[in-house]
């Protein structure tokens, strides 16, 4: 009889493999939608964020490789710009496959890790998978939150601490992008 070893590092990348795999079969087989006009997601965008003021909004819809996704982004920064935070709301359900999976590998796992300077872990927002990241001696962070399976939100603060990250994802309406989760949908 041979004895084979655990090789923790092989199961967890096997874990991953297969709930990658599970993740694309279930895209696969389910409906087919058209990303949602960058000018809806942009519209999400607070006008401020307490004292930061958006120095910056745009949109795209843009494809390659056989994917299509639509964002909007926008800059907040206080009056001397030594304060800034970074929205963005992506419709990534036309990244599909493992195009869409690589953007955002934290979907399919649990992390939780912690230095002397910050910390990285997977959470819940508003009941949607996240990923919180802060590192207190730079005074930078982000979270960003997979909604409905479908629309991505990210916020980015340099020169902040993470309450006002935390403050600014609180400003998005996550009930509008919960509710535009069937938008698009395409009858094959």
């Amino acid at each position: 009889k041979q004895k084979y070893e655990e090789k923790p590092g092989i199961n967890i990348l096997d874990d991953f493999v297969d709930k990658a795999k599970e993740v694309q079969k279930s895209m696969e087989e389910g409906k087919k939608y058209e990303v949602v006009d960058f000018r809806e997601l942009k519209a999400l965008l607070p006008e401020n964020l307490g004292d930061l003021k958006r120095t910056n909004a745009e949109g795209e819809k843009s494809g390659a490789m056989g994917f299509t996704i639509s964002k909007a982004e926008a800059d907040y920064n206080n009056e001397d710009y030594s304060q800034r935070i970074d929205i963005e709301i992506t419709d990534i359900t036309g990244a599909s496959g493992f195009a869409g999976l690589a953007a955002w590998g934290w979907a399919m796992a649990d992390i939780d890790k912690e230095t002397e300077n910050g910390y990285e872990k997977t959470t819940k927002y508003k009941g949607h998978k996240a990923f919180e990241k802060y590192n207190n001696q730079d005074q930078y962070g982000s979270i960003e939150v997979l909604i409905s399976g479908r629309f991505m939100v990210s916020v980015n603060g340099n020169n902040v601490p993470m309450a006002t990250i935390m403050f600014a994802i609180d400003q998005i309406d996550i009930g509008k992008l919960e509710a535009m989760k069937e938008a698009g949908a395409i009858s094959e």
